[in-house]
């Protein structure tokens, strides 16, 4: 058997998220279906991390092990196959300890906020229409909070069954794109909670309505306990852009 990692892209609208649910479509299994029609051998894939119903990857990896070498048109042969929201980008060989969830060291998200309604993004962006209140003063203010702080629970679903809060984050910023009418939200962190990101934006836009004060943020990290108002920002506006390893893909 060798082991071969892949990377890919995915528009999430009609997926419920990667990882395969029962009597709903997947990515993971949209991927595994094609991979395994190409190879003529099922095909079990792994991949870097999940992402809930509706949010989207424009760099994901995975992995799986295979019997043989690919083909050499492989990578074409499977998106032949795959529907037009799922694009792999390539296939290599690599060595059989490699693992695409565990070895992934570094990972980051873009959260794209619109700021006025646009019919062509509705499933790329979250058009957010009290966008005029928004101080991004303040929500640049709560952003730099959190690489003060490892863990994270007042930013975790509720019912998540994890065993750690923790997390490295390394960089939180907002970035405002008036050209257009855009704010994106980009964090960077070893790994993130469920519904980790969605719940930090919604922070960041309920400190910039004066909805919550970024004392209030403070106290709930410093406490490691939750808002007493939290919002979970839609998903159609998040996106997984890098995963990093220690060896090249």
């Amino acid at each position: 058997m060798t082991r071969y990692f892949l990377t890919l892209a995915y528009h999430g609208a009609r997926f419920n998220g990667w990882q395969i649910q029962p009597d709903a479509p997947s990515v993971q299994e949209t991927l595994e279906q094609a991979c395994s029609t190409i190879l003529r051998q099922p095909i079990s894939i792994t991949g870097c991390g999940r992402t809930d119903t509706g949010v989207h990857a424009r760099y994901y990896v995975a992995h799986f092990d295979a019997e043989g070498e690919l083909p050499g048109r492989f990578v074409t042969g499977v998106n032949s196959l795959l529907p037009d929201d799922i694009a792999v980008y390539s296939a290599r060989a690599m060595h059989p300890e490699a693992h695409a969830r565990y070895d992934a060291y570094e990972r980051s998200y873009v959260y794209y906020l619109s700021l006025r309604k646009d019919p062509f993004s509705t499933q790329t962006a979250w058009f957010y229409p009290q966008n005029k209140l928004l101080n991004l003063e303040k929500m640049q203010q709560t952003a730099d909070l959190l690489p003060q702080y490892d863990t994270f629970f007042p930013f975790c679903k509720t019912h998540s069954g994890v065993d750690s809060y923790h997390c490295e984050l390394k960089t939180a910023r907002w970035e405002h794109r008036p050209e257009e009418h855009l704010l994106l939200f980009h964090i960077t962190a070893n790994r993130f909670l469920r519904g980790m990101v969605r719940l930090i934006v919604g922070a960041c836009i309920q400190t910039g309505i004066g909805q919550i004060t970024i004392e209030e943020v403070q106290a709930a990290l410093n406490e490691q306990k939750t808002l007493k108002k939290s919002l979970s920002v839609p998903p159609q506006g998040l996106f997984l852009t890098d995963v990093k390893y220690p060896y090249e893909l």
